[in-house]
């Protein structure tokens, strides 16, 4: 029994650790800080470098969420090759060929985008 929870103090030295630097994170800005009363600048909203205006809940161009999702596929893909390129010389040609095929799909996917003016920002 005393093995086992010998096998666990490690992860409660690094809960406690971890805890430590949660808490002086947390407590030093509020020491280390002026203390006083922040200004109007620092109260005031910022957004872009100029004041706010209009409702907040205004309508978004819908090209916003397409560059976002062309933006998160192409991270994925990216996310995709790293691992591929590690184990290349190990999965042979068969995760060579269906690699090739799943960047071909991309590509065609890339293509048929820019074909009908997605990437295009007037």
């Amino acid at each position: 029994m005393q093995e086992v929870v010998a096998s666990y103090f490690p992860i409660l030295v690094f809960l406690g650790v971890a805890l430590m630097i949660a808490t002086l994170m947390t407590v030093a800005p509020m020491i280390v800080s002026r203390g006083g009363k922040p200004d109007n600048e620092k109260l005031s909203q910022y957004e872009c470098g100029f004041e706010p205006f209009g409702d907040a809940r205004g309508k978004f161009d819908v090209r916003f969420y397409l560059v976002a999702i062309l933006f998160i596929i192409f991270d994925l893909e990216v996310a995709f090759l790293f691992p591929w390129a590690i184990t290349l010389g190990d999965i042979g040609d068969l995760g060579f060929w269906s690699m090739m095929v799943f960047l071909g799909i991309l590509t065609i996917g890339f293509i048929y985008e820019w074909k009908k003016g997605a990437l295009e920002w007037e």
